[in-house]
């Protein structure tokens, strides 16, 4: 797939999924695609054509396609329960050897999982670092001032390339179990919505 709009990110652009986009559109490589920015898992009714805001989303999500399939995916949601909603969305793109992470504000901190959905496996994590750039840096062992300069394109790159070498090891869990697992949903200041 050599054009944007017949890639995941294209159908998932037409289904007017993607959001604020910092990055959208070929990277460095060729045959990737890329995105950076935020994704409607559950888009909101509308009537009479008007746009509402999605019921459900996630957020700083870095995704990387190639061949017609997801080869990176990452973001941040507040619930891990979200897991169900993006495996769906993914499923017609998601591969055995593309690598997923979700980090998610109500995962225990001292717990990691991999949870096999539609087809991919989940790294599904706590979110410690802050942010998912810097949790994704942190888990492929990058060094955030190597790519300072780096255009978010070469980010996405970097990104996809050293993915491929993560080879996880986190206990398998049903997304069912973890789903029972899960804490209270949490705000930004880390307290129990």
């Amino acid at each position: 797939m050599s054009d944007f709009l017949s890639s995941p990110l294209g159908k998932l652009e037409g289904a007017e999924r993607l959001l604020s986009p910092v990055c959208k559109g070929p990277t460095k490589k060729a045959g990737r695609f890329g995105f950076r920015g935020e994704i409607a898992l559950k888009l909101a009714d509308s009537t009479a054509g008007e746009k509402r805001p999605p019921e459900v989303k996630t957020d700083q999500v870095f995704m990387t396609t190639e061949g017609g399939k997801v080869t990176l995916y990452a973001s941040y949601v507040d619930s891990v329960e979200s897991l169900g909603l993006i495996a769906d969305m993914l499923e017609p793109f998601l591969s055995a050897d593309g690598k997923y992470f979700v980090w998610a504000s109500n995962v225990d901190l001292l717990k990691k999982y991999q949870v096999t959905l539609k087809g991919g496996t989940f790294n599904v994590l706590p979110l410690d670092e802050g942010t998912v750039y810097n949790e994704l840096l942190d888990l492929l062992h990058l060094e955030k001032g190597d790519l300072k300069k780096a255009s978010m394109e070469e980010k996405l790159d970097t990104l996809t390339d050293a993915a491929k070498n993560f080879k996880g090891g986190y206990p398998a869990a049903s997304f069912e179990q973890v789903v029972a697992e899960m804490g209270p949903v949490k705000v930004y200041d880390n307290r129990p919505v």
